[in-house]
């Protein structure tokens, strides 16, 4: 049985992956406009998003449809606590916590999880596809606008167990072509993965504050003025 699940999400997230784009978190980010104090906070949510979903798939790795698209080679959980390390320190455990977009973002996968586990494939859709897709041209934006060295802060965006993201990116997409699902439950992995790129917006939206501040309303209104029809990823699929 094939669905082209692949081609199915590509398409029908591909809305979502604009308005992802145009938050204006995102296209300072994209022009080169990083402050490191939103940016750790956003490292610090993922954390927790990362860590949730990994989890839920470690638990479900024996499941017949997620077994499927279990590929521990693309977790992110271990680099994110490197990250944070980075950003706040030894002790960066007791300062970091979920942001209420970040709850609310981690509540959603729990619940997957726990109601119809088929849905987690949208979930990693979103983030990983996009981490594997952005995530180059993402770090040098990044290291360019933090002043970072090379190995600081962005090992996040570092797949060392994937030695050919292209070739990777090919076999995960087949992977999905290949789920032993029917067109309703393809369906509904495309909804759910909108409802991820929605939750990905918010917590891009609310660092927006924080950007501010830093930069000035000014110069955000100039960085954010002109709408962009979508160019690369920031951390959402391709």
């Amino acid at each position: 049985m094939s669905t082209n699940l692949a081609t199915q999400l590509r398409e029908g997230t591909k809305k979502a992956h604009t308005m992802a784009e145009n938050v204006g978190f995102v296209k300072c980010f994209l022009k080169g406009v990083v402050e490191k104090n939103s940016y750790r906070k956003l490292v610090a949510n993922l954390y927790f998003v990362y860590s949730a979903m990994e989890e839920e798939m470690e638990r479900h790795r024996q499941h017949p449809i997620l077994s499927k698209l279990y590929f521990p080679q693309l977790n992110r959980q271990k680099s994110l606590e490197e990250d944070l390390y980075y950003y706040y320190g030894a002790n960066w455990r007791e300062q970091v916590a979920p942001s209420a977009a970040g709850k609310d973002y981690v509540q959603l996968i729990r619940d997957v999880s726990t109601s119809e586990p088929e849905l987690l494939i949208a979930q990693c859709y979103t983030r990983y596809l996009g981490d594997l897709s952005g995530g180059q041209i993402l770090k040098k934006i990044a290291q360019r606008a933090m002043n970072l060295s090379e190995g600081e802060g962005t090992a996040f965006y570092e797949f060392k167990d994937i030695p050919d993201e292209k070739a990777f990116k090919s076999e995960y997409r087949q992977a999905l072509n290949e789920l032993p699902i029917d067109d309703a439950t393809a369906e509904r992995i495309v909804d759910e993965a909108n409802a991820a790129f929605g939750m990905n917006m918010k917590l891009f939206q609310e660092l927006e504050g924080n950007l501010i501040k830093a930069i000035g309303q000014m110069l955000f209104n100039t960085l954010t003025r002109r709408r962009s029809g979508g160019s690369t990823e920031l951390a959402t699929a391709e």
